[in-house]
């Protein structure tokens, strides 16, 4: 699990301004979409971040709905509490691989691309199952793998030419929790049965390639590795920008070929 201060200072704000429209926000309306529609749902969301999909459950559920939103990362509950002023949330501060929740809680778990960043996955999922209700549903998403997103791929590949002898590698966990055999196997480990996984591409926007590649130089932990490493993180921005615009990155808007995986399961 990324350390509670890796979306410390000014990260949150830039992963909000620069990577939430880009990448996060069409996964968060594609999950939302799955949501049960009935009065009364108990919604729990981990790794709740900036607040993107949390502001579309909050819309989207209806009044008599409960949605408590967390995150491990103080900054960012901080961060989501400010950017959604939005009635009936409740924000709290929560670990996924021990919630301070008892059995049958909820009747859905939403996590938005957080399953890769636990250390011990099993007890994520373990944990997850446990506070749903009989018949709670689990809706997640992870990222494929690199070569299923090349632009991201292609600051990866940036990075280790910045930095041969140190290369960054914090793009490897959220990009390393991708094998389908992994995955079930991991479920099942920790009790559920009938998993479902869905492949799901969408062709997103940002608007150029300098935004996209400032999200990650500035809105990500990598912001750290950089300041360890000594780097300049404008000049570190531009090589990337650099990166995706020889790669065919140069036209406005940007528009990276984006890949996850949703995954759904039936308690």
């Amino acid at each position: 699990m990324s350390r509670p201060d890796a979306f410390s200072g000014s990260i949150p704000a830039s992963y909000d301004r620069y990577l939430g429209p880009v990448l996060f926000e069409p996964y968060a309306a594609d999950l939302v979409s799955r949501l049960p529609t009935r009065e009364g749902l108990r919604v729990l969301e981990l790794a709740c971040g900036t607040g993107i999909v949390t502001r579309r459950l909050r819309e989207a559920l209806p009044g008599s709905a409960t949605l408590t939103a967390t995150d491990l990362n103080e900054a960012m509950i901080d961060y989501a509490r400010a950017a959604v002023a939005l009635d009936g949330i409740v924000w709290q501060q929560a670990d996924a691989q021990a919630l301070a929740f008892d059995d049958g809680s909820f009747d859905v778990v939403v996590c938005q691309f957080g399953f890769m960043f636990l250390p011990n996955k099993v007890q994520g999922f373990r944990e997850a199952r446990r506070v749903l209700d009989a018949g709670g549903l689990l809706l997640a998403n992870v990222w494929q793998a690199l070569e299923a997103n090349p632009a991201v791929e292609i600051i990866n590949t940036a990075l280790a030419e910045l930095f041969p002898d140190e290369p960054p590698r914090f793009l490897d966990t959220p990009y390393g929790y991708h094998d389908s055999e992994r995955i079930h196997a991991d479920m099942s480990a920790a009790g559920w049965e009938g998993v479902q996984l869905d492949d799901v591409s969408v062709r997103s926007s940002a608007p150029s390639a300098g935004d996209f590649a400032a999200g990650f130089a500035l809105g990500t932990p990598l912001t750290h590795d950089l300041a360890e490493r000594g780097a300049d993180s404008d000049a570190v921005t531009h090589a990337l920008t650099a990166a995706l615009i020889s790669a065919g990155g140069d036209q406005r808007p940007f528009e990276p070929l984006l890949a996850a995986t949703v995954i759904s399961a039936v308690r």
